[in-house]
């Protein structure tokens, strides 16, 4: 029988988790509605989001999708810009880029990209909630629902609420796979058989079924139980972090709205109410908060009835609340900003400089140095990659030695986009006429930027 999240009305245990009821098992949180500013700017925000990540798989830039990250073909497209294989390094600084972003938002505004960004909360709170709603009604007649016994309307309820559920999980996961395959590929096998393409398909069963199990049942679990980031928060929190708050030196103590000794909070727990993860803001800074700003819209409407002034419950730093000025610029902050300023550096550079082929002058194995005719051959191969999505031609040249004889059975090429070829050649030479320090040197040029590589003649006098 499922009981409603709120706590009782002795003081609670701190170190028990707030979804979990006494003999240990999971409690499921119906959340009251609230309505309010902030929920109307996060809808909104949530729409936009949604918006960009089903709409992107489908936009084209240069012919080519906005974002793929094609892992078999080793193709990878970003807004206009092609990668390859080679290019995969560069992946590093974006990934630390967004880490250490992360931790400056959180040093700085706690968990707003928990409560505002973050996929977990975008899809739970702005699409399988509001289904919930529609087919189960408010908290309270959730709550009933889920109590009662299971009749024909409870039925028809609950089998609307999982088909429709199903079918935005198969939505998530066919867009999430998107990005890694074609949309033109994705919807062949989305119309063949399962047998023409079996790793999507094998795919497409994981995420849908993870994406649902999430959603429908583990949902504020994945938050406090597993989720790393929410427990990085504590050691990114200082006095002058901005957070979800209760303001304890106005609120308290706490009192009915007829107890002329109490302060400003009336003891109504729409704050607990609201709470998607069923904890009372008033008890503090606590790891299942996501700073979702329920808690705010609830309690403000709740001061606006009695004629107090809004923001018991606000976004505000500790020191705020105690009467200090807040510090935005601090070591710590300032630390972050350089290590982030240096990985964007880093990571712009390394796109300016990139190069859209690459060549690299090998030798060929076996018998890379022989004697042909009483001269010494040293037998080469020329690697290049087009790094484009398009063809290119390219055109080899070798500067000359004094010498040296050069057999180049090819010097012009072409090849398709992100296409590799390897080109032998060949130089022939007497071993008094050439130092032991002298490179062979080849240019490759696609009429845009050459490219030089080298490598020493072996065979040469001592």
């Amino acid at each position: 029988m499922t009981r409603p999240a709120t706590a009782s009305k002795s003081l609670p245990n701190l170190d028990e988790l707030s979804m979990l009821l006494d003999d240990g098992s999971r409690t499921t949180i119906h959340p009251s509605d609230v309505k309010g500013p902030w929920q109307r700017f996060k809808h909104r925000f949530w729409v936009l989001l949604i918006a960009i990540y089903l709409a992107i798989p489908w936009i084209r830039i240069g012919g080519h999708p906005a974002i793929l990250i094609d892992i078999p073909r080793r193709q990878f497209f970003l807004f206009g810009s092609t990668f390859n294989a080679q290019d995969f390094w560069m992946m590093v600084f974006v990934v630390l880029g967004i880490g250490v972003g992360l931790i400056i938002v959180s040093a700085t505004y706690g968990r707003a990209w928990c409560g505002f960004g973050c996929p977990q909360t975008v899809f739970l709170e702005g699409v399988y909630r509001r289904v919930e709603r529609f087919f189960d009604g408010n908290h309270v007649q959730r709550r009933a629902l889920a109590a009662s016994a299971w009749t024909l309307n409870k039925t028809l309820r609950r089998l609307g609420k999982w088909a429709t559920w199903l079918v935005i999980s198969l939505v998530l996961s066919h867009t999430f796979l998107s990005y890694f395959m074609p949309m033109t590929t994705l919807i062949e096998a989305i119309t063949s058989p399962p047998s023409t393409h079996p790793a999507a398909f094998t795919f497409i069963l994981i995420a849908t079924g993870i994406i649902y199990f999430n959603f429908a049942w583990f949902r504020e679990q994945l938050c406090i139980v597993i989720c790393p980031y929410g427990r990085l928060q504590s050691v990114l929190y200082d006095r002058d972090t901005v957070q979800v708050a209760y303001d304890d030196v106005r609120g308290e103590p706490r009192g009915r709205y007829n107890d002329k000794n109490r302060g400003d909070c009336v003891d109504c727990r729409h704050c607990v109410a609201v709470c998607p993860t069923g904890i009372d803001i008033r008890n503090g800074t606590q790891l299942e908060c996501v700073g979702c700003t329920n808690c705010i819209d609830a309690c403000d409407a709740v001061m606006e009835k009695i004629g107090q002034p809004k923001g018991l419950v606000r976004l505000a730093s500790l020191n705020e609340i105690h009467g200090a000025a807040r510090r935005v610029v601090r070591p710590r902050t300032i630390l972050y900003a350089i290590i982030w300023v240096a990985l964007l550096a880093a990571f712009i550079t390394a796109i300016s400089t990139r190069k859209t082929f690459e060549v690299k002058l090998l030798r060929q194995q076996g018998t890379p140095i022989t004697r042909v005719e009483g001269r010494v051959q040293n037998a080469f191969m020329i690697h290049v990659v087009n790094k484009a999505a398009e063809k290119k031609k390219f055109t080899l040249s070798v500067a000359d030695i004094p010498g040296v004889e050069l057999i180049q059975p090819v010097k012009d090429i072409e090849l398709e986009g992100f296409a590799d070829t390897r080109l032998p050649l060949f130089v022939r030479f007497s071993a008094d006429d050439v130092g032991k320090d002298q490179n062979l040197r080849v240019t490759v040029d696609d009429g845009e930027a050459p490219r030089t590589t080298e490598l020493v003649l072996i065979g040469g006098k001592r």
